[in-house]
């Protein structure tokens, strides 16, 4: 009798080692429990989500917007817009467009503002939405230093005069000297402003009718001319333009011109571009 129960307690000593060594090996092959992290981005981490605009601009409209020696946009509104889209959260890639086409480019989507000394007038107001005014422009006439045509002569059937094609400036002398008041000098129109210097140099137009921050540039820049005087146009109101349908963008836009504005690196714009 104490032999058999002698038997059957090493055979459960035998079975209990067997099963210890199961229990151990499924445990020791078992995947190990899932870490739980955070799928909350971090405050610090940039987004890599930003909008992207595209802006339209006078590639020819110094100080505003022009490109620099290696092809590269400057300008005072495209400092300002970088400094508005890093402030705000978007990014933005500067577009140069044929000018008397800008609205309609902006109208069919092919860009999405147009922050490039843009003024406002009835036409435009009409098409398109403006943000806040920032700049007031000045329009006068220029003509050579040597020139013999006086202030009070500017208007004689014998006198050109220049103008960029699709601006106000145009718009406004066509109504307002030709049509009504019955002038007869002749209106040449160009594309760009360097266009209108050039040929003011050349002897090709005896005026040209420009902004005061376009002479003042070109005057710096060492070309012999005078301004002249003021032909009777109202001062330009300068903005940034949107589609109509764009509610979003002209709002960040304002807030950010807003911020802007309130730096002192606005002035230090002013300063740099000569826009006092």
């Amino acid at each position: 009798m104490k032999h058999a129960l002698f038997v059957l307690f090493c055979i459960a000593t035998v079975l209990s080692a067997v099963f210890c060594g199961i229990a151990s090996a499924d445990e020791k092959n078992a995947a190990p429990a899932a870490s739980i992290t955070s799928t909350t981005p971090s405050m610090s981490t940039p987004s890599t989500n930003e909008k992207t605009y595209i802006n339209g601009i006078d590639a020819k409209y110094p100080p505003f917007t022009f490109l620099d020696k290696d092809g590269k946009p400057e300008g005072f509104d495209i400092d300002a817009i970088n400094w508005i889209a890093k402030e705000m959260g978007f990014k933005v890639v500067h577009q140069p467009i044929k000018w008397d086409e800008v609205i309609p480019t902006l109208q069919s989507k092919k860009i999405d503002m147009v922050a490039s000394g843009m003024s406002i007038d009835e036409r435009r107001k009409k098409e398109v939405n403006f943000s806040t005014v920032y700049y007031k422009t000045v329009m006068v006439m220029v003509s050579k230093e040597n020139s013999s045509v006086m202030p009070d002569k500017t208007m004689e059937p014998n006198v050109k005069w220049g103008v960029q094609d699709g601006t106000p400036e145009a718009h406004w002398i066509q109504d307002n000297l030709i049509e009504d008041k019955g002038m007869t000098f002749k209106l040449v129109k160009f594309d760009s402003a360097p266009t209108i210097m050039q040929n003011i140099m050349n002897g090709n137009i005896d005026i040209a009718a420009v902004a005061r921050s376009i002479a003042d540039e070109y005057i710096n820049k060492g070309m012999t001319l005078r301004i002249i005087g003021r032909y009777g146009q109202p001062d330009d109101l300068t903005a940034y333009a949107v589609r109509k349908d764009d509610p979003q963008l002209l709002a960040t836009l304002n807030e950010g011109l807003k911020r802007l504005m309130a730096t002192p690196y606005w002035k230090e714009l002013k300063v740099k571009y000569n826009l006092q």
